[in-house]
């Protein structure tokens, strides 16, 4: 007789994938609660913001920029209408209308589109319209917004809006933008709703970000720096934000520390490195010469800007008063300079042309970057690439010592020539059409790379298929 035992059945694989979820889910729960703790004694333990806002050096004068300099220690208006140039001054400073204005017909109404490595945010309304603006808004909501990047319901913003930086600004200055915001026409329109991939949709997360990538607090002036050098600091890491575009980033997006200032890709295009590095920055570069390309865009033998930075030029540092420009430069001299490796300075490359000559009976063959050049370049720029008017300020740039020529990138040449540049100031109006419409993507390329190898840096190339990848996703080529 034999014995019989029993034994459990085998649990089947639905029953074990359940378990294995449940494992996950717990695992999952305990991560997040200790990240929550975390964020929790980060907020009770996050050093309080300094009060600054009665510091002389905080004040921003609404001068315009071909005014007389303003003195550093004038007494701030408490309201009324210099409260309101003052805040005009201000916007104007942190470029506010760039991001906030889709259409020319509607300022400060948003719709701007910002592509980001997690998906689209669109620029909300800041006109002071009450139902799709920012109308209902009190001051407190303006800077908590401004100062924590929480917004009015309570939600957390995202950091392609810049408190990162705003958060140093002054109470004293945020309220004046916001009474310059308010007079403002209220125009009633809803931009189009973000378009961002799980989990980068869930505003929660920014708690984290945050945790990792934000300091809240206003500007503290270092006493052992002159006042000058104080209010630099205080424009170009509050409202100018230039970090945002000249400091490469982390893997989270926020800004690498470690290499401030020192250049970096936005949208394809390079902001180049602005520390003092002699090489690769913009330490051989003369004071009078940084002021001139803030206020007007051009700096003869240097650059000339165009795309993100010809913006920033036309509508905000040109409108800078010669007090703030100076104290920028004064600032951006004393950062550490940072080496890109590059072993000679991109305005430093070179000579004229005479293909011209060559080209004269010549038979072409395919696509020649030469033949390209005086057929749509040379009108402008000479086809011997020294430019037309020289250092006037509707001068065509001479192509020899020039930034965009002699970098190590030749993606920014090649934007120039799809998009072409529009830059208006007080001193000109500058303009390049666009020729993204009119050349292929290899016509684009060899134009370039003719310019770099005969007027700039000839390591410096781009391929048709770099090209491809900066032209609008909407008009391929």
């Amino acid at each position: 007789m034999t014995k019989s035992t029993s034994r459990a059945p085998p649990e089947d694989a639905h029953v074990q994938r359940a378990r294995r979820r449940r494992v996950n889910g717990a695992m999952l729960a305990a991560a997040f609660s200790l990240f929550a703790l975390g964020v929790a004694w980060h907020e009770a333990h996050a050093p309080k913001a300094r009060p600054a806002d009665e510091l002389p050096i905080m004040q921003a004068r609404a001068d315009d920029a071909s005014q007389p300099a303003p003195a550093l220690a004038t007494p701030v208006v408490s309201g009324g209408i210099d409260l309101v140039k003052r805040g005009a001054y201000l916007a104007r400073a942190g470029d506010c209308a760039a991001c906030h204005t889709a259409d020319p017909s509607r300022p400060f109404a948003g719709g701007l589109p910002i592509d980001t490595p997690f998906g689209i945010i669109v620029t909300p309304n800041i006109t002071p319209d009450p139902d799709t603006g920012i109308g209902r808004w009190s001051d407190a909501d303006f800077l908590r917004a401004m100062h924590e990047g929480i917004g009015k319901g309570g939600e957390r913003l995202y950091p392609a809006f810049p408190y990162a930086e705003y958060t140093r600004v002054t109470e004293q200055d945020l309220l004046a933008i916001r009474a310059y915001l308010n007079t403002l026409t209220p125009i009633h329109f809803t931009p189009p709703a973000n378009s961002l991939k799980f989990p980068f949709n869930q505003r929660w997360l920014m708690a984290f970000w945050n945790l990792f990538n934000f300091t809240e607090g206003r500007f503290v002036p270092d006493p052992k720096q002159s006042a000058e050098w104080n209010r630099g600091a205080y424009l170009v890491q509050g409202l100018a934000h230039c970090e945002e575009c000249h400091t490469p980033r982390n893997f989270m997006q926020g800004l690498k520390s470690s290499a401030r200032f020192s250049g970096a890709v936005q949208a394809g295009w390079h902001a180049f490195n602005i520390t003092p590095d002699k090489i690769s920055g913009v330490g051989e570069w003369r004071d009078d010469e940084l002021i001139a390309y803030l206020s007007t865009g051009a700096a003869p033998d240097r650059a000339n800007a165009a795309g993100p930075m010809g913006e920033v030029v036309a509508d905000s540092t040109q409108y800078l008063s010669r007090v703030d420009l100076r104290s920028i430069v004064i600032y951006l001299r004393s950062v550490p300079p940072v080496s890109g490796g590059e072993a000679r300075p991109r305005h430093q490359w070179g000579n004229p042309a005479d293909d011209v000559s060559a080209l004269r009976g010549a038979a072409i063959k395919g696509v020649n970057g030469a033949q390209l050049f005086v057929a749509n370049c040379a009108s402008c720029h000479s086809w011997t690439g020294q430019g037309v008017g020289a250092s006037a300020p509707g001068a065509y740039p001479s192509l020899i010592h020039n930034s965009t020529v002699g970098a190590s990138s030749a993606d920014n040449l090649a934007q120039v020539i799809l998009h072409g540049v529009r830059r208006t100031t007080k001193h000109a109006d500058v303009l390049m059409p666009a020729f993204g419409n009119q050349l292929t993507d290899a016509q684009v390329a060899a134009i370039a790379n003719y310019v770099t190898r005969q007027f700039g840096n000839p390591q410096s190339t781009v391929t048709a298929e770099q090209v491809a990848s900066l032209r609008p996703p909407s008009r391929p080529q």
